[in-house]
């Protein structure tokens, strides 16, 4: 049977954790990255057998971190690059082995499908008051001694990251406009997996004359992606996480898992503090956010936060939370 065209596909975009191509567990080679991108990959594969259209997005928090700390203590040797390229290293660097690593992982699962990275820049407000309060946490652990010994060779802002260590922490303002969005619609008409908005997205300012600078700031990438799916009209968008659903009082005695919320059930939580900013918050704002955009009610999107190892079934239904508009019907 022929696959459905391009524009015929569901279509799906995939949030991907920096934590899942690095872990803290790795010493962090290459070859480490790689073999986990394709596992990673191999998750995804049913997805695309099954007939959706996917888009790939991924953070870069520990990788973007660990090119910062690299420049910092090359500093005295080399003439360190600003965030905001660092940012587009770890773009570029991430997204050429999640390209390569699926490519393979395709060819080996019989299907003849390219995949192309999109370095791709997104619009930040200067005015962003996260310029002023960092609080996104990039790079290695260290110890309270250690951080505030590097805070004090560095001028970095460092904080205590959920009980596992210090981080350094850097703003992280709201994506206001995704600058390729041509580029990630041209590669779907021709029937191509883009990776794009890795990290967020490179974050840049537009100027009074018209041009494009760079700023330094780690995007939420699930922020992004959420914009990138309202704008792709997509069916779904899964953000990958550490645990299979959604829970409320967790960690607590009565922590119970929720398996659906509507949009103003999720609002409705958030007020209430069930998901904190450190935890499962920005994951519910990018829910919110992707729902809210959605270009007209006609279009019935859904959001589903799972692991990776469910992200199939949770799109077939199966696993994960979903959140929609409305309740779904029996």
């Amino acid at each position: 049977m022929s696959q459905p065209t391009a524009s015929a596909r569901k279509r799906v975009v995939v949030a991907l954790g920096g934590n899942a191509a690095y872990p803290p567990t790795i010493q962090g080679t290459a070859d480490e990255q790689l073999a986990l991108m394709r596992q990673v990959c191999g998750h995804l594969v049913e997805i695309i057998r099954a007939g959706w259209q996917l888009v790939l997005t991924h953070g870069n928090g520990p990788v973007v971190g660990n090119i910062l700390y690299r420049m910092a203590r090359t500093a005295d040797e080399l003439p360190p690059m600003p965030m905001d390229v660092c940012v587009a290293h770890s773009q570029g660097g991430m997204g050429y082995m999640l390209q390569q690593s699926f490519a393979n992982v395709l060819v080996d699962s019989g299907m003849d499908i390219v995949v192309s990275c999109v370095v791709t820049e997104v619009e930040v407000d200067a005015d962003d008051p996260a310029f002023a309060n960092p609080t996104k946490p990039v790079g290695k652990f260290f110890s309270e001694a250690d951080a505030r010994d590097m805070a004090q060779k560095t001028g970095w802002h460092f904080a205590e990251d959920s009980g596992r260590g210090w981080r350094r922490m850097v703003a992280s303002p709201k994506p206001k406009k995704i600058l390729d969005l041509k580029t990630i619609d041209a590669l779907l008409d021709a029937g191509v997996i883009p990776i794009a908005c890795g990290g967020g997205g490179i974050p840049v300012l537009h100027g009074a004359n018209g041009h494009w600078n760079g700023v330094p700031a780690v995007i939420d990438k699930d922020l992004t992606s959420a914009m990138l799916a309202a704008h792709l009209h997509a069916d779904a968008l899964i953000m990958l996480t550490g645990v299979d659903r959604v829970a409320l009082d967790f960690n607590k005695p009565a922590q119970r898992w929720l398996d659906h919320m509507t949009l103003a059930q999720a609002r409705d939580y958030s007020a209430q503090g069930q998901f904190p900013a450190g935890s499962m918050g920005p994951k519910i704002d990018a829910a919110m956010s992707y729902l809210q955009e959605l270009p007209n009610a006609n279009h019935e999107g859904e959001v589903i936060i799972t692991s990776l190892e469910h992200a199939f079934e949770a799109l077939m239904g199966r696993a994960g939370t979903h959140i929609t508009m409305q309740t779904p019907q029996p």
